[in-house]
């Protein structure tokens, strides 16, 4: 075992504080990686806190994680030491069941573990994620980083809002020709528009602030709309071809089915605490509209993000934090007090303990 230094909520009404762990040795398929950044991301405050009643104390929360390889297990293929690499929300699966096969493992049906307040496979011990020092995962589930390491910090919070706007656009085959909603202007939100765009297609932005209204032109949108505004609202009607909806609290769907053109789709990729009112199904069977869900991605896809980023260079629009300040970051986070995505610098981390 490893001596491990971080920064760990002890109970939901605690602030996160300094936190030493034990990590374990590398295995013969294990990647051990120097933590350099890790993205903040709304999970991770659900969880310190327990907002949804499931959390294991003491959270080490964070899987926006991007550092460099230290070293390598005897069987490892794919890794090298001093090479830069990812670990995203994903740290094991059953890999046996259908879902794990398709290379689907967020999916899994006998349920993925988690980079954080996941129990491991063959074991009860909860695993701890990358508001740490360093971290070991079994080389199936960690990614390749081909950015240019002056983006590194950019570049961690793709390991999650990245894969979870790419996920959706890939699978529904978003491409030139369309028209794309994105709902939402947040850590999720921006990554969709800026993802949507280098896939050709064009882009709306749905938001209630007029005032993101340049940010969203920035960023790639083509059009932004008020959706408070109902005029607005019914100039988009039967306009679009799909819709990424990122915003994790409840809200009227129906205004925004209807700006689907027949067969059109909306992904719901944001998670309220409480449920949206229920869609009136008319507006769903008399365009054969679908309503649908997404989940992060694969390992496989999170590797296709990873690289089509790096293509089309796209990272996150960020703001660089000390390890102290992550307590302070969950408050402005709560007030959207952030464009986009919080990122740990965690060679601060010494001097925050």
């Amino acid at each position: 075992m490893s001596h491990a230094h971080g920064y760990a909520a002890l109970s939901g009404d605690q602030a996160l504080a300094p936190f030493s762990f034990e990590r374990r040795e590398p295995g013969p398929n294990d990647v051990k990686i120097e933590i350099l950044y890790c993205g903040v991301c709304h999970s991770d405050l659900h969880t310190a806190r327990n907002e949804w009643n499931n959390t294991l104390f003491p959270s080490v929360p964070g899987h926006e994680i991007v550092g460099r390889v230290s070293a390598v297990g005897s069987a490892v293929t794919g890794f090298k030491v001093g090479q830069m690499a990812g670990v995203g929300c994903i740290v094991d699966s059953c890999r046996t069941c259908a879902s794990c096969s398709d290379g689907e493992e967020q999916y899994c049906e006998n349920g993925f573990t988690g980079t954080y307040n996941g129990s491991i496979f063959g074991g009860s011990h909860n695993t701890y994620g990358g508001y740490s020092d360093q971290i070991v995962v079994d080389e199936k589930y960690m990614l390749r980083i081909s950015h240019d390491e002056a983006q590194l910090a950019a570049v961690a919070p793709l390991l999650c809002a990245g894969i979870t706007t790419y996920s959706p656009l890939a699978h529904w085959k978003v491409g030139p020709g369309q028209k794309v909603g994105v709902v939402g202007l947040g850590g999720l939100g921006h990554m969709a528009v800026k993802i949507a765009k280098a896939m050709g297609a064009d882009v709306v932005l749905f938001t209630t602030s007029a005032n993101k209204r340049d940010d969203a032109r920035r960023l790639g949108a083509s059009e932004v709309v008020v959706s408070r505004d109902a005029d607005q609202m019914a100039a988009q009607a039967g306009q679009l071809d799909f819709i990424v909806n990122t915003v994790a609290a409840p809200h009227d769907l129906d205004a925004l089915l209807a700006t689907l053109k027949r067969d059109g789709t909306m992904v719901l990729v944001g998670a309220p605490a409480t449920p949206h009112p229920s869609p009136n199904v008319f507006n769903l069977i008399l365009k054969r509209r679908s309503l649908a869900g997404s989940l992060i991605g694969g390992i496989r896809e999170t590797q296709e993000m990873l690289d089509f980023c790096a293509r089309h260079g796209i990272v996150s629009d960020i703001e660089m934090i000390r390890m102290d300040e992550i307590n302070e970051a969950y408050e402005r986070m709560l007030k959207g007090d952030v464009k986009y995505r919080f990122v740990i610098d965690m060679a601060t981390l010494g001097a925050a303990e």
